[in-house]
């Protein structure tokens, strides 16, 4: 791992000269004496370590050993001493590449890597925050699990566009995994019954975990689809109830019904509801034909005028 800046040194005859360069001018020489134009006595300012850090490559300085030695001197100053803030945020810069690595684990979320990257940010800065170096653990060890706790936090609490219970959430993680090693082992898409085989899990939480992995985003109603000539999904779920109008009805005929007395809504209830005949009325509630005939009229002559029942 290297850290370089590739900022030249404009210095001559300092530290951070290179071997090459010219000792500084004699103050004691001639001042008609002309420098010399020769290739082989052209300064060639070597270039400074570049601020970027490069994973993997060699280099002077090893990202590993820079965090160890910065965490060092951060536990040798005071909690007061204004030096702290600047080696946090030194800290911070050297391991934001870790934050990147991490990131790009979720590069197939419909998720700008940006925005993953600033919330990995937030767990490498609670990473610093918390760790402790006596305990004998390297620091990326200890930060690449909180990092990724961060971004799946983020994952689970913001970018969902519907709420999914956390136990479909950990479910989905099994599940994904098992589709993916069954996908390479039949060369095909899995079913449903072969992922809750060999999770050992009812088919009907694989299902669940099928569609709460595909709530991360909400499809517009009146957003166009291509595959339906154009047609929007709500031109093609809409449609007229023709029970629709029954509704107000239905509330207007039960709001009238508890106004009867018991004997009266219990003969409309048979008549209407249960589908019996006048005949049988009379001989469920041991009254005569004629009489059942004689309490239905009176009964929808009153519901049918709205007015309350009068005995």
């Amino acid at each position: 791992m290297r850290i370089q800046d590739d900022t030249p040194d404009t210095g001559t005859g300092g530290p951070g000269a290179g071997p090459d360069s010219e000792p500084d001018p004699d103050p004691d020489a001639e001042p008609d004496a002309a420098p010399s134009t020769s290739p082989s006595a052209t300064p060639n300012p070597a270039p400074r370590p570049e601020a970027a850090v490069d994973f993997g490559a060699p280099g002077p300085i090893d990202v590993r050993t820079l965090t160890r030695v910065l965490f060092e001197r951060l536990a040798e100053l005071p909690a007061e001493a204004p030096e702290r803030e600047q080696v946090r945020a030194a800290l911070i810069e050297v391991n934001i590449p870790l934050v990147r690595y991490a990131a790009t684990r979720f590069r197939s979320r419909n998720e700008p890597m940006e925005d993953v990257v600033q919330v990995g940010t937030i767990g490498l800065i609670n990473a610093i925050d918390r760790f402790d170096p006596s305990r004998g653990v390297q620091f990326p060890t200890y930060a690449l699990p909180t990092i990724l706790g961060e971004i799946k936090r983020y994952f689970r609490d913001n970018v969902r566009t519907m709420h999914v219970p956390r136990r479909l959430q950990e479910l989905w993680v099994q599940v994904s995994g098992a589709m993916e090693e069954l996908t390479v082992t039949h060369g095909r898409t899995p079913k449903v019954p072969e992922i809750a085989a060999n999770l050992r899990i009812p088919e009907e939480d694989v299902r669940a975990c099928l569609d709460a992995g595909r709530a991360y985003n909400a499809a517009s109603l009146e957003a166009a689809q291509e595959h339906e000539g154009g047609l929007a999904l709500l031109d093609r779920l809409g449609y007229e109830d023709s029970a629709l109008t029954d509704v107000e009805h239905r509330d207007m005929v039960r709001h009238l019904l508890v106004q009867l007395p018991e004997r009266e809504r219990r003969i409309v209830m048979l008549r209407f509801f249960a589908n019996l005949t006048q005949s049988q009325i009379s001989n469920e509630l041991g009254m005569s034909q004629m009489h059942v005939s004689r309490l239905l009229t009176r009964i929808l002559t009153r519901l049918r005028t709205g007015n309350s029942w009068d005995e």
